[in-house]
């Protein structure tokens, strides 16, 4: 589910959370945080909220319809014209940009300095690094969709201990779990986890 009432708030994204749930809010935003740490499920929130439409590579179609635009995940594939393009066809439209990424926008070295000097009239908003609160909510969540059964809630201080805290190894851990569990057609145990670490 990628609705409001499914995502998790705590103090280390309340105030992305509240930015970009607000119907509101009339700035442009970039929004950055790490891998997996909920950069999409906040944008379909923010897409819903002010009937945008997310950029797919095709500028035409975009230009053509004028709706307030998401651009997910900035530097993957990035064609910096094109979205120097679409950000001043927003502003001359006076229609609203989201923009997700997980690197800091003054890491990359641009080409088109323009367009750095657009961004940076951005409003920005970050997710925090995870805190045991979000891994234990996260990991819950991806192991309620896998379909296991936790009979002993040890497995969360286990697991907490021994992987690196943050959300991309949260999830790949939950998916090496699934696959050896499916594998030896196991329930999730200690012993079984002590197998991937």
């Amino acid at each position: 589910a990628m609705d409001v009432n499914s995502f998790f708030v705590n103090e280390t994204n309340f105030n992305a959370f509240e930015l970009l749930e607000n119907k509101n809010t009339l700035d442009n935003i970039i929004l950055i945080g790490p891998k997996k740490s909920g950069k999409s499920h906040l944008a379909n929130i923010w897409k819903n909220n002010n009937n945008a439409i997310i950029y797919d590579k095709q500028i035409e179609k975009i230009i053509l319809k004028k709706q307030n635009l998401i651009i997910d995940d900035l530097f993957l594939d990035l064609n910096e014209e094109n979205i120097f393009h679409l950000i001043n066809h927003c502003n001359i439209n006076k229609l609203k940009i989201l923009i997700t990424t997980n690197l800091d926008i003054n890491q990359h070295k641009f080409i088109l300095q323009d367009l750095l000097s657009r961004l940076k009239t951005f409003n920005y908003v970050s997710i925090q690094k995870p805190d045991d609160e979000i891994l234990i909510n996260v990991l819950t969540k991806l192991l309620i969709e896998k379909q296991f059964v936790i009979r002993n809630k040890g497995i969360f201080d286990y697991l907490l201990k021994r992987v690196n805290r943050t959300y991309e190894d949260i999830y790949q851990i939950v998916e090496k779990m699934n696959t050896i569990s499916l594998e030896k057609k196991r329930q999730l145990t200690i012993p079984l986890i002590r197998e991937l670490i």
